[in-house]
């Protein structure tokens, strides 16, 4: 299952990224928020517009705004 699967507060943990589905300074900056293989993760919520972009995504104590193309390469296993 992809992150962009996940249902609202269901929790997960990324087990892969699909770096090369990502430009490079996008990757580098998921990286630096500690969005990568092991973070636990769940979705606080999506955006209310036809797209349901962006995603709210709660990793740890943070919330950070995602779009769902990059959540699309994340490979998630719910906990």
């Amino acid at each position: 299952m992809t992150l962009d699967d996940l249902q609202p507060r269901q929790r997960a943990e990324i087990v892969s990224v699909d770096w090369d589905m990502l430009a490079p300074d996008e990757g580098k900056r998921l990286r630096a928020l500690g969005i990568d293989a092991g973070a636990r993760v769940a979705i606080a919520h999506r955006g209310i517009f036809a797209g349901r972009d962006p995603i709210a995504l709660m990793v740890g104590r943070m919330t950070v705004a995602l779009r769902r193309a990059h959540a699309r390469a994340m490979t998630v296993m719910t906990l």
